[in-house]
């Protein structure tokens, strides 16, 4: 058994990533070379340059930081060949490598992908787990090719996605696992225990970044269907309807078996606001208007109530095809 600690490059950019390259740094004895991240980007209404988490946390650790465009200059390749690693890890990088790029560490590159391969292939595989009804996911280590997101698979941690999950909620999850998965599958390289598994093509699903306009609800959809959208699109870009010619955000809600027109209010008391489904209605128990916080269905009716009576109708007309 080889115990050399290995050379590591980390690749990551958002939160899910920095989770991991901290289980790195605080439970291996690794020698983590350089750590790549996206360039930083315009943030916040001042739009000042800022650096991903990834970056902020390599910084704190004083570890080499790189980030370049992508890989398709010399210059690039050459620093990356520099580093002389023995293994490349990548979480939720944010750029598709290039062959030359997961040839160039001695055993090539692995990647920590949010679901359990071959599901959920793709930018989003969280939301559209949600969205689709699964009622498990987890974290799947893999080895890296040039497909996306297809390469053998060589660890698997598995996570229930309960009917109370958002987006947020099972993104934390996954990056609580994702962690101790990694090192995991690190100490079973090292130890040469790794057996690599070969994907089904055939049981994968593509899961395409969310975009805003999905978010926007359509009242004709079944209630189960909507409470999916509903969890799946929270926190970015949360689902929304239209009241009058003001977008309404819906940040939590739940079914109910009633009847009515689709997209019409039945039912608004400190229990939440009933809005009618193509089949079946739901309850919206946490809302939010144009200019202010999210707030309960009940803090709502004690402040708006007259903008959700019975009978009012959500959902576009043409003062919202201007807006």
């Amino acid at each position: 058994m080889n115990e050399k600690p290995l050379r590591l490059i980390f690749a990551g950019t958002p939160a899910f990533a920095a989770s991991h390259l901290k289980a790195l740094i605080e439970h291996t004895g690794h020698n983590i070379v350089a750590v790549y991240s996206q360039p930083d980007r315009p943030a916040g209404r001042g739009k000042k340059l800022q650096a991903s988490p990834v970056k902020q946390l390599a910084l704190e650790h004083k570890l080499r930081v790189c980030q370049p465009l992508n890989f398709k200059s010399t210059e690039a390749l050459s620093e990356l060949q520099s580093h002389r690693a023995d293994l490349m890890i990548v979480v939720a990088y944010g750029l598709i490598l290039p062959q030359v790029v997961l040839d160039t560490p001695r055993l090539g590159c692995i990647n920590v992908h949010g679901s359990l391969l071959p599901r959920w292939r793709g930018a989003a595989p969280i939301q559209r787990a949600i969205e689709a009804g699964d009622t498990e996911t987890g974290v799947t280590i893999m080895q890296m090719e040039a497909g996306l997101d297809t390469g053998p698979m060589l660890l698997k941690s598995f996570c229930p996605i309960t009917e109370q999950d958002n987006a947020a909620s099972l993104h934390d999850k996954l990056a609580e696992q994702g962690g101790p998965a990694l090192i995991a599958a690190l100490d079973k390289l090292i130890a040469g225990d790794l057996i690599a598994e070969i994907q089904d093509d055939s049981l994968s699903c593509y899961a395409p970044k969310i975009t805003k306009d999905e978010a926007d609800i359509n009242w004709l959809d079944d209630a189960a269907t909507l409470c999916r959208k509903i969890r799946a699109f929270n926190p970015f870009p949360v689902s929304y309807s239209w009241l009058g010619d003001e977008r309404l955000k819906i940040q939590r809600a739940d079914t109910l078996e009633a009847d009515g027109d689709a997209g019409r209010i039945l039912q608004a008391d400190a229990e939440g606001i009933v809005v009618a489904c193509g089949e079946g209605a739901i309850r919206i128990t946490e809302l939010q208007l144009p200019g202010a916080r999210a707030m309960s269905a009940r803090d709502m009716l004690n402040a708006r109530a007259d903008r959700f009576s019975p009978g009012t109708m959500l959902g576009r007309n043409l003062a919202q095809n201007r807006a």
